[in-house]
């Protein structure tokens, strides 16, 4: 899998190799550091929460796609608009205060 996170026109690849051995809190810790670089304050988006429910959304999609994509869009997130993208990709922005915002990507790994 692959988590693309993009603030304004610059962005953040993150790997993630075992799904269900993934560290979201040292991801999270990347993307608040990512965010400072760029001018944002984004650690009160809870975007370690927004992670795991986008992994557990696309892991297992190889089995019968989406696991869980489309139920967790529909039920929504924070302040964060969703969206299902055929091929069990997950998108989350959020507009910032500055009339920027911040993207979050989650492709599948298969």
């Amino acid at each position: 899998m692959e988590l693309d996170v993009t603030i304004g026109s610059n962005s953040l690849g993150i790997d993630i190799e075992n799904p269900y051995k993934f560290d979201t809190r040292a991801a999270t810790d990347k993307i608040v550091r990512f965010g400072q670089e760029n001018g944002e304050d984004i650690s009160a988006l809870r975007i370690d929460t927004l992670i795991t429910k986008m992994i557990k959304g696309v892991a297992g999609c190889e089995h019968g796609c989406p696991s869980d994509a489309k139920g967790f869009v529909s039920r929504g997130f924070g302040h964060f608009k969703l969206g299902y993208i055929d091929g069990g990709i997950i998108s989350a922005v959020h507009e910032l205060n500055n009339g920027r915002s911040i993207t979050l990507k989650l492709f599948p790994g298969f």
